[in-house]
């Protein structure tokens, strides 16, 4: 295995798994649900690349079919202009320009058909790129009410709070699977621009982890509340301990 390219495989077992660790800790949450959403993603990832390759063979047989047909088209023009030589000039003139827009036209159907792969990709992956971003706003979503605040005891809760029954370990590990999910998401977009270094598709890949590492940000600031408020209980109890 080739540890320079991302292996749509080894993601796709990565949230396989992060499923089940979410499932075995939070059976009730809807992060679960979004978590196989998720995977679901990665698995329809996975099936466009196959469909990628299948497109590239028949646009190489296409290709290789135009080539043939070129050089059939050259061979014919040879024949017949041949046996006219010292003859017909204007004749075998006519046929030298009928055989060159004969290439001209093959040319340009290659050409087309080189770039058919390229562009039937990149509509395709701007098109699967709205999943990415959506997905990435829905988990954010379920951690946007996850507050260490309420945990500390820093104020109270109202009619309208959101009922919170998570422990400081319980919310760091959501906060943490959250993270992992936005992380993974990145991953996925990355996946397209690995298959395809177009320029338009790597800025868009661009602005998902942009927007991913944004929200993963966001997280981890809640994550170092829990963690120096641990930290300051167990200095403080050091300190009653040594007094």
């Amino acid at each position: 295995m080739s540890y320079r390219a991302l292996s749509a495989v080894q993601i796709i077992n990565t949230i396989s798994r992060l499923e089940r660790r979410i499932g075995e800790r939070f059976p009730d949450a809807g992060l679960r649900k979004v978590c196989a959403d998720l995977l679901a993603l990665a698995q329809d990832t996975q099936r466009k690349a196959e469909h990628n390759r299948a497109l590239r063979v028949v646009i190489v047989a296409a290709v290789g079919g135009g080539l043939v047909g070129l050089v059939y088209v050259a061979l014919t023009a040879a024949r017949v202009i041949h046996p006219q030589m010292g003859n017909e000039v204007f004749s075998i003139f006519a046929g030298i320009d009928a055989a060159m827009n004969v290439a001209v036209l093959v040319g340009a159907a290659l050409l087309f058909a080189v770039t058919l792969e390229d562009r039937i990709k990149r509509r395709r992956s701007l098109r699967d790129f709205v999943a990415f971003r959506s997905i990435a706003h829905v988990i954010d979503m379920h951690q946007l009410t996850k507050d260490p605040g309420t945990l500390l005891g820093r104020g109270r809760a109202t009619a309208a709070s959101p009922e919170r029954t998570m422990s400081k370990y319980e919310l760091t590990r959501y906060l943490d699977y959250c993270s992992e999910m936005l992380a993974l998401t990145g991953k996925l977009a990355a996946l397209y621009a690995q298959h395809l270094p177009d320029p338009v598709v790597i800025d868009v890949v661009n602005d998902i982890e942009d927007l991913t590492a944004n929200f993963s940000r966001k997280i981890w600031q809640k994550i170092s509340i829990l963690e120096s408020y641990d930290a300051a209980a167990a200095r403080s109890a050091a300190a009653a301990d040594a007094t």
